[in-house]
């Protein structure tokens, strides 16, 4: 697992010695970042990066060019290498790390900046299986058009059998793509 361009290209990131967490593969990254660029983002951006486990998905738009991102993380153990990560990259005034379960607080917003361009939401594929209304997904996600700038967006990864409902509140799915066992999927305000 390593950061594919930018600034810290090809850096290695340091990973858990458990399954705890659910890497995204290097060129399934590339894939997603080359697709991301089409939303102008994430350089100049404030992303925010939930589930984010060791930071792979924040890190890679902070190498890119992101302005902030903010790490949302409830796992103890994993926040100790994620901080580690950032520290490595040297990425530690552009970030913040939030020990939280994000299904709970969603992508809070400080006051002092930005509502946020991009939010990843890359939760364990098991509490992704229900996407209908009521489910934790999609409570979250009707909570992030709250977090989202105007003509933000936010990345939903999943598995490849998922599919998400057409519309959440104020976000609608704009892109779905397909790599390997998983899907992603771009959701989007009525103003984009």
């Amino acid at each position: 697992m390593r950061i594919i361009a930018g600034t810290k290209k090809g850096m290695k990131l340091l990973g858990p010695e458990s399954d705890v967490s659910r890497p995204i593969l290097d060129r399934v990254k590339e894939s997603l970042f080359s697709v991301l660029y089409k939303y102008d983002v994430p350089a100049g951006k404030t992303v925010a990066d939930l589930f984010s486990g060791v930071g792979s998905l924040g890190l890679e738009s902070l190498s890119r060019g992101a302005d902030f991102v903010t790490f949302i993380e409830k796992e103890a153990k994993i926040i100790q290498i994620l901080k580690k990560n950032i520290e490595k990259a040297g990425f530690v005034s552009e970030s913040k790390v939030i020990r939280a379960d994000a299904f709970k607080i969603g992508a809070p917003v400080d006051f002092d900046r930005r509502r946020y361009d991009v939010v990843f939401v890359d939760p364990p594929y098991s509490t992704t299986e229900n996407v209908g209304e009521g489910s934790p997904l999609s409570r979250l996600l009707s909570v992030l058009g709250q977090h989202l700038a105007a003509d933000g967006i936010v990345v939903v990864r999943t598995a490849k059998r998922t599919e998400l409902l057409a519309q959440y509140e104020k976000l609608k799915i704009i892109e779905r793509r397909q790599w390997s066992n998983m899907a992603v999927t771009i959701l989007a305000g009525a103003s984009r």
